[in-house]
């Protein structure tokens, strides 16, 4: 699944550059996480950097977004090497 920034955020500023595929941006009030373009880091790392870095734990897993290590990795590999 895709994961959301709680509004516990206090835009630290922590994981927007963590992100390997540029899905953190700034929000109106708060960072928010795009939903197509969130792997959690699958194809890239371990586990979602973003959640590795947050200093009050405000990353969380969208449970509107429910997607398999499977899918996260069809969307990586779309991402980055289909044409």
């Amino acid at each position: 699944m895709a994961l959301l920034i709680n509004d516990r955020c206090i835009n630290c500023d922590m994981c927007e550059p963590e992100c390997p595929n540029e899905a953190i941006t700034m929000g109106a009030k708060i960072y928010v996480i795009d939903p197509d373009k969130c792997t959690e880091c699958v194809g890239h790392y371990d586990q979602p950097t973003c959640v590795a870095v947050c200093p009050i734990d405000c990353v969380k897993p969208d449970p509107d977004r429910r997607e398999t290590e499977e899918a996260l990795y069809e969307k990586f590999v779309e991402m980055y090497f289909e044409i």
